[in-house]
Order: structure tokens, then sequence, then C-alpha cells
């Protein structure tokens, strides 16, 4: 049997493969028990956990996994792990009727392992090869997470494991790779959930390219690097701290939440950009439920508690696990009945000014206006709103000298989210005059009117 799990936010994929009652996980992610739950569905035991590479996204849920089910770990032998075991090329699993081979694929990290599958009961062909971070459908995995006075050498490495390892292994050979499209672990990579050698050839422009041509477009490529990365790469070298289970969230008073606030508690508002803009707590982080995956570890520490501001608060268990993936053990508590039981308080409360586009349009080129876009550089190179000026959300606390206190600021980015978290940055920094554009690109093209190219106005 084979069963991929997906974790959104992330878009982290990790694999439960089985056959005759034995099983293996590849890559958990931290909240452990959806495997569990797989094997008792299935009668299997789960004896074999591997980690195709040291993940910088999220915690790895391997020590976790073990803890419960007792199997061992394995991972490429080209880093020091303080846990598991070390494997090579060549190194063969049985699993049942599934072989499990090692291929060591270095480039993505040095330790990057690939696994291929057989099935002797039908062939001794592979039949599928767990990619890692090494092969994406339409992408490659980046090459920048020791520095870039080694992108080339790593770049390097990971030409020889795709070209002379991977791709040889047969065009009708399926590629299972550890994320999806969304992912910070590639550029662009395809929303398709399983791909094979053959179709990457035909459709993976990277693949295109000769040595130096690969080389150099790996060596170009500008990858943001998030600085919870850091933490992610100690916890997944020295292995977490076990949580056993998901933690226990506080319902917080208004009152407790104004104490623990008034100690510099960090709190979050994971309402959507039209909720929060109507009314939130003053000093709040607005980052919509959905992409705190992509956006808590810019901006939350390990240190401080975490206070979850909602409506209903209905979605308290997916956020547990949002967080608990990222390694915020520090997770409190949240605001009991949520963001009425504030204002029906009487507390304070703020608001962020929205616009449409059909706004926006009529106040461009006015001197008291600055229109700040903050998407990722490479998308705003591509097409922009003339005139706006550029500065990823995940870089914009380092970058608010930057940014005018005297003006007009008006946020935008795809359709309005990233700019709410871009927004509530600004309003914690002390900026008066913010206003969110709804709708922001994505609105602006619909409306047909005109866009720009190029990177006049990149101040990150």
């Amino acid at each position: 049997m084979f069963e991929m799990v997906k974790s959104n936010g992330i878009a982290h994929k990790s694999y439960f493969l089985g056959s005759n009652g034995i099983a293996a996980v590849i890559d958990p992610r931290r909240d452990c028990d959806i495997y569990i739950d797989i094997a008792e569905r299935n009668d299997m035991k789960i004896e074999y956990i591997f980690e195709t590479h040291r993940n910088e996204d999220f915690t790895i849920g391997s020590i976790e996994l073990r803890e419960i089910v007792g199997a061992d770990i394995f991972h490429g032998a080209g880093i020091d792990f303080d846990y598991g075991n070390s494997v090579n090329e060549g190194d063969k699993f049985q699993i049942g009727s599934l072989v499990l081979e090692i291929i060591e694929t270095p480039g993505h990290t040095d330790e990057s392992i690939s696994i291929t599958v057989k099935d002797r009961d039908v062939s001794d062909d592979v039949y599928m090869i767990l990619t890692g971070d090494s092969l994406f459908a339409g992408e490659t995995g980046r090459c920048d997470l020791y520095g870039e006075e080694n992108k080339r050498k790593m770049s390097e490495a990971l030409y020889n494991s795709i070209f002379k390892k991977i791709l040889p292994l047969g065009d009708n050979v399926i590629i299972c790779p550890a994320h999806g499209s969304g992912s910070i672990c590639g550029a662009e990579i395809r929303e398709q959930e399983l791909t094979t050698i053959g179709y990457e050839k035909k459709t993976n422009k990277i693949l295109k390219y000769d040595k130096k041509g690969f080389v150099n477009a790996k060596i170009k490529e500008k990858l943001y690097k998030p600085p919870y990365f850091q933490k992610m790469e100690k916890n997944n070298l020295e292995g977490p701290d076990l949580i056993c289970k998901l933690p226990y969230l506080k319902p917080l008073s208004m009152h407790e939440v104004k104490e623990l606030m008034a100690r510099e508690a960090q709190v979050i508002d994971v309402r959507d950009p039209t909720a929060f803009s109507g009314g939130h707590i003053p000093n709040t982080l607005n980052i919509w439920n959905d992409g705190l995956p992509a956006y808590a570890g810019w901006f939350l520490n390990y240190e401080q508690p975490v206070i979850i501001i909602d409506d209903d608060n209905s979605r308290i268990d997916e956020i547990k696990r949002y967080l608990t993936r990222l390694g915020y053990d520090n997770i409190y508590g949240y605001l009991s009945g949520g963001f009425k039981v504030w204002f029906e308080g009487s507390g304070d409360f703020e608001s962020v000014q929205t616009w449409s586009v059909h706004d926006l349009l009529p106040n461009m080129g006015k001197k008291s206006l600055f229109l700040l876009d903050v998407r990722k550089e490479n998308d705003w190179i591509k097409e922009h709103i003339d005139g706006s000026h550029n500065v990823y959300v995940g870089l914009l606390k380092d970058n608010l000298d930057k940014i005018p206190q005297d003006k007009h600021v008006v946020v935008s980015c795809d359709t309005g989210y990233k700019a709410s978290i871009g927004a509530s940055i600004l309003q914690m920094n002390g900026y008066k005059n913010v206003t969110n554009v709804l709708g922001s690109m994505a609105a602006w093209k619909k409306a047909g009117y005109p866009v720009a190219m190029g990177n006049l106005n990149n101040i990150s």
C-alpha cells in the first residue's frame, strides 16, 4: 500500500509505504498521529522511518514517531545526526514484497538521499522513487542553504544526483517529492501531486540545460530564507523535544490577554484581512489562518508565549498543528469567546483602512501616497503596478527605515492577504496612515489596469 500525507501551508508531503503487515514512513511530520491511524487501519506495524534530508522548513517527527512505535530511524551519512542510523548508497530494506534502496543524492543538502522502491512480486524494475527535495514536479531543490559561497558546489552536486542517478532509472518511474506547490524549498514547484521521470524530462525547464546552464541557473536563483530555518536545522540535527501529544491551549479571559500582552506576549490575529481591517486588538500581528505555516516563522520567536485571536475559535486544533510542526512549543492560549469578547468588553481596538483597486487608481501619482508591494521580488519584477515600491513581507520589519512614516502607506500583494500582514507590522511600529488594497494585483489585472515590469523601485 502507498499513501501520501500532505501538510498544508508548508506544502510538505510525507509517505506511508507498506506490504505484508510491515510499513515504513518517509519524512514524518511532528504531529504524527496520522501515521498511527494509517497503520491501524491497515493492520501494519511501522518498523522503518526514513529522512530524505535534514529538513529546513519544519520540525521532523521521526523521534516522536519512534517513541510511539519503536521503529528505527535512518538518514544520510553526510551529516552527523545526534539520533538514528546512517545509510549509504546501495543499502537495501525489505518490507514484505517491497525493496527500498538508498541512493545518495546530495545537492540540496550534503546528506540528501533518495529511495527507490521495487515490488518484487511484480518486477525487479524500479517502480517509484522518493526524491526528497532533490527533484520536484517542475522544479529542482534549492542549493543556497550553505551560503552563497557554496552554491556552485551544491549546484554541481545536484546536477550529478539528478542526471547521473535519478533520470537514468527510466521514464516510467514515478517521482514522489517531499514538497509540492507553494513550498519555499524550490523556486517554482508545479501544482501536481506526483509525476514521472519521463514527464519531468519533457516539461521541467531546468532539466533542459546542460551542466553549465543548470549550474548557472541555480546560482542565479534568489530565494528567501526565513529566520526560523535556523531553529529547524538545529531541531532536525539534534532531535526536537518530545511533545507526546498536541499542547493544551488555555482559554484566556480578556483580562488575562491584557496581562500577557503587558509582559510582551506574541499575539497573532488569525482572521482574514477583511475581519482584521474592521477591528483588531492594538499591537497584534495579522496572519490569516491558512498562512500560518508559511509566514509565522518569519515573525515569531521561540521564547515568549504565543496567544491566538480568532472569531469563534473553531480552528484551534488546526492552528496547534501548524505551529507545532514549526517547533513552536511556546503556544500558550487563545482569547476565549473570540474577538467579540474584546470589543463587547470595551477593549481598545484599531482598524486598517481598505481600498479597492478602483480607489487606488485615481490616487496614483499623489506625492502623499507610498504604494508598498510586499510580494516576493521575482513576482514583483514580472508584473507590478507602476510606481509601487517592493519589500518582501518577510523582510519588512528589517526595512522600515525605507518606508516613510509621513506618507499614506498603501499596501498591496497578490490578493490582500500578505498585504494585511504588512499593514499590521506597520501599525505595530507606529505607522498611523495605512491602507490595504483588497484584491491587490489580482483585482488590478482583472480590472484591466496597466501593469509594469522591471526592478526600478525594489528597495529591500
